[in-house]
């Protein structure tokens, strides 16, 4: 995969080039208050992208596909048009969760359909106001463009089927980016139990971030997963965590720090643990 350009860019780096003609900026922040929250105050110039329904297509069995599932490949095309959105925009995406939530989570749907200008916000909105970033409150609606062409998801994916075979194959290796507390099965905010796939490891995804919400530099997080990945191939690994969104928070470093990007478990926890599959839990 090319990765000419970084994942990641810093608040300084995008104060230099903002106003630039062919860059738009998305705020991607999710949960009950983020529309609210955006009306409030938000980047300069930022267009609010909504995560339950204009990223994901929620079912109401969410035994199938979890809280979160892809929406379809002509809804995404019809979004991103209507986003103002063309191959050639250069696109920043932030969230109020340092890049941690659905920020992530379009990122890697843009990557996935060849999208190459994209940048997710190092530190998201928290770090934007403390470096004095311009904030207003200014609602931007965005310039439709004409269609955007996308083929198919061309990042890998892993399904229902595919997990379950490899948690019974230790020659491949499950990462669950959760906290530690829902993993041990110590308690569920969200879901309707604990614990973990068996087979799996507990990375989360807050380590990928320093004391102060931001990324650690590419040199540390290559170290980090080359020591977690071992021999596994990128085609051996499947990450996830609740419901394929805070996962992709784990691919961008893992992009970051030079590697391939592996399997997404776009169901993961929500779908597996409704779907009378084994579950394991860490003793005390």
């Amino acid at each position: 995969m090319n990765n000419d350009i970084n994942p990641i860019i810093s608040v300084s780096e995008l104060k230099a080039l903002y106003k630039a003609n062919d860059l738009l900026i998305f705020d991607v922040s999710n949960g009950e208050n983020a529309q609210s929250n955006y009306n409030q105050k938000h980047l300069d110039g930022a267009i609010f992208v909504d995560l339950n329904t204009q990223l994901a297509d929620i079912k109401e069995d969410l035994s199938k596909g979890g809280r979160h599932p892809l929406t379809t490949i002509e809804n995404f095309s019809k979004l991103l048009s209507t986003l103002g959105i063309t191959s050639k925009t250069h696109i920043i995406l932030y969230d109020d969760k340092s890049g941690a939530n659905a920020a992530a989570r379009m990122w890697w749907m843009l990557k996935s359909v060849g999208h190459e200008k994209v940048q997710v916000l190092n530190g998201g909105f928290q770090e934007a106001e403390k470096q004095k970033f311009p904030i207003n409150s200014n609602y931007v609606t965005p310039i439709p463009t004409e269609e955007y062409i996308i083929e198919s998801w061309k990042l890998p994916v892993a399904n229902l089927t595919e997990v379950e075979d490899a948690s019974n194959d230790k020659s491949n290796l499950i990462i669950d980016v959760g906290e530690s507390a829902r993993f041990n099965g110590e308690f569920e905010p969200i879901d309707l139990v604990s614990g973990h796939i068996p087979n799996a490891i507990n990375v989360p995804f807050s380590t990928n971030l320093d004391e102060n919400g931001l990324f650690l530099s590419p040199e540390m997080l290559r170290e980090k997963y080359k020591n977690i990945f071992k021999n596994n191939a990128s085609n051996d690994i499947i990450v996830h965590c609740g419901s394929g969104v805070t996962a992709c928070h784990t691919l961008l470093a893992m992009v970051c720090a030079g590697f391939e990007i592996p399997k997404l478990y776009v169901g993961s926890w929500s779908e597996w643990s409704r779907n009378n599959k084994p579950i394991a839990v860490s003793k005390s």
